[in-house]
């Protein structure tokens, strides 16, 4: 039964969307084409908002319903095409509505958009939660020209329903395939949004963060994406984790395409209190990029545990920094012991009070899961699905702790922001006197395994400027074992604009990103074979 439900909420959206377009599709090149020279050639008559949708959803069908499965879209925008005839016809009469005119980006299935897709999250419990009304920035990109061209699949709830999940996984999407390596995740939780960029099915998109889900996929799709510094993007009407830490965040095939993203979404939102200073920054980020920005630059080297081939890569990035023109100062990170104790009490305290706000403010027609405890109930009575291969402990764990008044969680958010901020990142820059930390985003991509959950092992770089609230950027810096892997860049809060210019700097001496090729596995050649006799 829910095998069908599925069915009409996925398979539906995506045939009517796509099915009557394949014919039409005029071929528009859109494979490895940066959303920067797509703007390009829309600005310059060479091709069209029409003929980038219906490229963009030709590929679609081909590649993630057919062919390798990636399984990284959950809906389609059944009025893709018509909102891009009607950008051309603005542009044809000289009317720009902003930068992005005429781009067709994707979003994360747990951000609002006022066209005629659901906000899931993944999860069946939110199958018809169609709120018709755009998150604020979302309609600041659409202001920008951006066209919504669909929802990305990502993990469910954004990975916080349980310890033990498979990253990527969605009781609504299934589980996203990386395209480097049909068998290893896409990490999570905007799995989705990873894994499509990665595959050419647009140019740049929308994830989201609490801790790691913007930089992870991004780090093993071979992406550039920002966690911005808390406060520079609205987070109203995107299903929440946790309002001390989540952001959304760009992701894009180069570091100039998520600055030209990131820069129509910057912005003050008088419902999310901590956007009250957002104006400030609000800047067109990608016209202060240049290869020159490295120059005389001090850039704090943390080496965490990692292993052989992981290591190889991050000297080899190491070396390209130099080379770029950095001055690269060897530190340690403090110890900051019960930083993840503190966080977690943190995420679970504002998860049952975030979550049960935003469940409130949908249409009780369309949604009857009104709370956390609903959800619950919701998932245990539909466990043939949602609890298939993980549970929901997580989700019981904070249905049974108390409001935002508890002192246990007054304390835990005051630990966790004076060691990630004062003992962590504050300590570490000032005291090295760098401009920045650099360290591996994340290890290399595991093999996707729904019976035992993700194998994860480090390093991972995401904890402290998740907790701190402040940026971190990941760009790629190559593949290890055929895999991609990402090198971070760490500041204080608001250098978001300093930590895109030297990611792109190091992006442009190294030129170290390759395109994925939808391989079964990771390449080893012939090493699993026997010598012959």
């Amino acid at each position: 039964m829910h095998n069908r439900i599925i069915t009409a909420v996925m398979t539906l959206a995506l045939a009517t969307a796509a099915a009557p377009l394949l014919a039409q599709s005029r071929g528009a090149a859109v494979e490895e084409v940066s959303a920067t020279d797509l703007l390009t050639r829309l600005a310059n008559g060479s091709t069209t908002s029409e003929a980038l949708v219906r490229a963009y959803l030709d590929r679609i069908a081909k590649l993630d319903r057919a062919g390798p499965k990636l399984r990284s879209i959950i809906a389609l925008n059944p009025d893709a095409v018509a909102e891009a005839k009607k950008l051309d016809a603005e542009r044809k009469a000289g009317k720009l509505r902003g930068p992005l005119h005429g781009l067709p980006i994707l979003v994360k299935d747990n951000v609002e958009t006022l066209d005629r897709m659901p906000t899931t999250a993944g999860s069946l419990a939110l199958k018809d939660n169609l709120t018709g009304r755009d998150a604020p920035m979302i309609a600041r990109l659409r202001a920008a020209g951006a066209l919504i061209l669909g929802k990305t699949n990502l993990s469910e709830w954004a990975n916080i329903r349980s310890n033990n999940s498979s990253s990527g996984w969605s009781g609504i999407g299934g589980l996203v395939r990386n395209p480097y390596a049909l068998d290893r995740t896409s990490c999570g939780s905007s799995s989705g949004t990873g894994a499509a960029i990665a595959a050419s099915f647009a140019a740049a998109g929308i994830g989201t963060e609490t801790d790691g889900s913007v930089v992870c996929p991004s780090s093993m799709n071979g992406l550039a994406g920002l966690k911005p510094t808390i406060g520079l993007v609205s987070r109203t009407h995107i299903v929440p984790i946790s309002h001390s830490q989540d952001t959304a965040g760009p992701m894009a095939r180069t570091v100039r395409d998520v600055a030209l993203l990131f820069s129509s979404m910057v912005g003050s939102d008088p419902a999310d209190a901590a956007t009250k200073g957002a104006d400030a920054y609000a800047r067109d980020y990608a016209a202060t990029l240049s290869p020159d920005a490295l120059k005389g630059v001090r850039l704090g080297v943390l080496r965490p545990e990692m292993p052989a081939l992981l290591a190889t890569r991050y000297d080899a990035a190491l070396a390209v920094l130099k080379k770029a023109g950095a001055e690269l100062v060897e530190i340690k990170q403090p110890k900051l012991e019960g930083l993840g104790e503190a966080e977690g009490e943190v995420l679970h305290y504002e998860l049952k009070a975030d979550l049960n706000a935003y469940l409130a403010s949908t249409d009780p027609a369309r949604v009857r899961t009104r709370s956390l405890a609903d959800v619950i109930a919701f998932n245990k009575a539909h466990a043939d699905r949602e609890l298939a291969i993980f549970g929901q402990e997580t989700f019981e764990e904070a249905e049974k702790l108390g409001g935002l008044d508890s002192p246990d969680y007054v304390a835990a958010r005051a630990k966790s922001l004076a060691l990630a901020r004062d003992a962590g990142i504050d300590a570490m820059l000032a005291g090295n006197r760098v401009a920045a930390i650099v360290e591996p985003s994340y290890g290399l991509p595991w093999l996707s395994d729904p019976v035992a959950g993700d194998q994860f092992s480090g390093p991972s770089a995401s904890e402290l400027p998740a907790v701190a609230g402040y940026p971190h950027l990941s760009v790629p810096m190559g593949l290890a074992g055929g895999l991609p892997v990402g090198l971070s860049f760490i500041g204080h809060a608001n250098s978001d604009g300093d930590l895109l210019r030297y990611g792109y700097a190091f992006e442009q001496a190294g030129k170290l990103r390759v395109a994925p090729g939808y391989a079964p596995t990771a390449p080893v050649g012939n090493a699993l074979e026997p010598l012959e006799p």
